[in-house]
């Protein structure tokens, strides 16, 4: 995906920031062990002597020496744990603690962009700040079964509310731990303020702390950015089509309320395209809609509905409207 140079320098300081700052967090469990604990800057020495001659030896090539020096180093390492954990401390005390402990908070694994970077770069081109607002509020730790009433049957499912949001949530937590190895994809549908947007909401934190990049999208927004793509002219066409690529090649991508745009050709054509391209890319799309499965079958072209009946987990949610019960 493209960036603007400013946007990437942006990225770059922030990984800076990020390796000071755990430096700087060391210094400072380092200073509090050294006094509580003397023999620990000893042990340090040590290793750091062991690291300098070890670099000296790999000039010389004596190996003998090196495996020595190497077997000296990983002594004071066991005896520096050793020495941490008997003072009440955790092993890694004494370790850098990476944000992103795969590429070590430089951004890169080898000479491919890690996963935490990849997200940073949807972050800023999709400005999913209010995404990450909605995701530390609307999650599985806030999700509160109360809102479904058992009191009566929904008779299109033959189960109570509660019973079936159950279900849901069940279907959506199998979702997560099958990420990685069954890409699939969700249809979430039901009436107003029963929870979709919050589901998916769940989903989304779940996968982005498994490290998977994830880019929500109202219906609005994302056909604003198709047309864009189709007809934009110039540096907006040069940011929208960065901006397309990406909807079509992100882990997760999230379509919320579906049938709030306005419906015509184009958007029955960019829809079809957007989710079969997906599709052959193996990648996983969750669309969450106020729409019935008629309603979808009637507003979008029969290859859309399709795609959708055919390639997506189909999960009904049912009750009453959950925000105006929070009003009342």
């Amino acid at each position: 995906m493209a960036l603007k140079n400013y946007q990437y320098n942006k990225i770059l300081r922030d990984y800076d920031n990020r390796q000071l700052e755990a430096k700087h967090e060391l210094d400072l469990r380092m200073e509090n062990a050294y006094g509580k604990i003397p023999a620990l800057k000893e042990i340090d020495d040590e290793i750091v002597t062991c690291a300098i001659n070890s670099a000296r030896e790999m000039l010389t090539g004596n190996e003998d020496a090196l495996n020595t020096l190497k077997e000296v180093a990983r002594g004071a390492e066991k005896r520096r744990s050793e020495l941490l954990k008997a003072n009440g401390y955790p092993e890694d005390f004494l370790k850098l603690r990476y944000q992103c402990p795969d590429c070590k908070d430089t951004g890169y694994i080898g000479n491919e962009k890690c996963h935490c970077f990849k997200q940073a770069i949807v972050d800023i081109v999709y400005s999913q700040s209010n995404m990450k607002e909605a995701i530390s509020r609307e999650n599985f730790s806030n999700f509160s079964l109360d809102f479904y009433a058992e009191t009566y049957i929904e008779p299109s499912l033959n189960m109570t509310p509660r019973e079936n949001i159950v279900r849901v949530v069940e279907e959506c937590k199998r979702y997560i731990n099958d990420f990685e190895s069954n890409r699939g994809n969700l249809l979430l549908y039901g009436n107003t303020g029963v929870g979709k947007t919050f589901l998916a909401n769940c989903i989304a934190k779940e996968l982005l702390d498994k490290a998977f990049t994830v880019i929500y999208l109202t219906a609005f927004q994302l056909f604003d950015i198709l047309e864009k793509n189709k007809f934009g002219r110039g540096e907006d066409n040069f940011e929208s089509q960065s901006q397309f690529e990406y909807i079509l090649d992100c882990d997760l991508l999230i379509i919320d309320d579906l049938g709030t745009e306005l419906n015509n050709s184009f958007v029955n054509v960019q829809l079809y395209l957007c989710i079969n391209e997906r599709l052959l890319r193996n990648k996983s799309t969750i669309i969450s809609t106020n729409l019935s499965l008629d309603n979808i079958n009637s507003l979008y072209s029969e290859r859309v509905f399709s795609r959708i009946a055919s390639n997506f987990s189909l999960l009904k949610i049912v009750g009453e409207d959950i925000r105006l019960k929070k009003l009342f």
